[in-house]
């Protein structure tokens, strides 16, 4: 039977979540990639075991993660909570979210009516053989869904007991700004938006979403932290061929020549700073007020070890930020 390393909450940093009562972990786990029916199931649990020992608390899903199925790491995930980590339900963040293709039918593909989000969560739920989840999102903003319908569904789920706060994934500044007025209205504890973020996606800058957030006490959980593998030495020397780009996997980004010089220059300010390029773009991420938490992915434990050691050296300089501001943008 698993235990926890006694010393797990020795280092891990834990920030507030927007002006919510709750505190994430700098540094959490995503679920989406490597945690499927497809993937080895001890390789899974072994990746959650040594990222609960570091202190990671968070374990982020989705109604749709997992391959070669949707649900299959939320499936995966209810195994290894079985395995050891139930036992330490009440120190987990488990989130999950909901708003994509699910499953057949009109009530199933991707909206945010009240019949699907509801009826989703409650299959999550069986999944992970929960009670409730900490967190519940909208995953991805619909035009034909009301806004109060997405709200209003979100706000029964909290009364319902199936999830302690909700949040919202993939909305702009102006669907967040939206939706708030009407969380306000039913006061919902309505508490973070999960939006793509890294030094080479800026799109929440400029869109103002940041600044939204930060005004108006949400925190952003961000993924893609590490902008699907590119900041990583992964890509400092071109394609490997078992790499994203190189299998032309979805998601996959466009790598220019361009480009790989800027990741390298990238690179040669984490070597000045003693980190890793993927360890500096999470410190550069927690560097920012709004950001609580940054989901990291992980195929192999020792990836989740590296994340977390980016916590040892957070603070930048004026003139680093500079170069990578101008780096971050060609």
């Amino acid at each position: 039977m698993y235990t926890a390393n006694d010393s797990r909450y020795d280092t891990m940093l834990f920030r507030r979540c927007g002006k919510s009562g709750l505190k994430l972990p700098a540094i959490s786990l995503g679920l989406w990639q490597n945690f499927g029916a497809a993937n080895s199931l001890a390789n899974a649990e072994e990746m959650c075991r040594t990222a609960f020992d570091l202190g990671i608390t968070h374990f982020d899903l989705a109604n749709n993660y997992g391959f070669p199925y949707n649900g299959s790491a939320e499936e995966n995930f209810g195994r290894i909570l079985d395995n050891g980590l139930r036992q330490y339900r009440d120190e987990l963040i488990i989130s999950t979210k909901a708003g994509y293709d699910m499953w057949p039918g009109p009530y199933g593909a991707k909206h945010g009516s009240r019949k699907y989000l509801i009826a989703s969560l409650d299959q999550s739920l069986r999944r992970m053989k929960l009670d409730y989840v900490d967190i519940f999102y909208h995953h991805v903003a619909d035009p034909d869904a009301p806004a109060e319908e997405i709200a209003v569904a979100l706000d029964q789920i909290v009364h319902s007991g199936k999830a302690l706060y909700v949040g919202i994934s993939n909305y702009n500044r102006a669907q967040t700004a939206e939706i708030q007025a009407i969380f306000r209205e039913l006061k919902t504890p309505f508490i973070v938006n999960q939006p793509s973020y890294s030094i080479l996606n800026r799109w929440t800058e400029e869109d103002g979403l940041d600044k939204y957030c930060a005004e108006n006490g949400l925190g952003f959980a961000v993924f893609s932290p590490l902008s699907q593998g590119l900041l990583t030495s992964r890509y400092l020397h071109g394609v490997p061929a078992d790499s994203r780009i190189g299998k032309g996997t979805a998601w996959a980004p466009v790598l220019t020549e361009e480009l790989v010089g800027r990741l390298n220059a990238l690179n040669t300010i984490a070597e000045r700073r003693s980190q890793t390029l993927s360890q500096m773009a999470v410190a550069w991420l927690l560097h920012h007020d709004v950001v609580a938490t940054v989901l990291t992915g992980a195929s192999r434990p020792a990836q989740i070890i590296e994340n977390v050691k980016a916590l040892e050296h957070l603070d930048f300089t004026a003139e680093e930020l500079a170069e990578i501001e101008k780096l971050s943008k060609g």
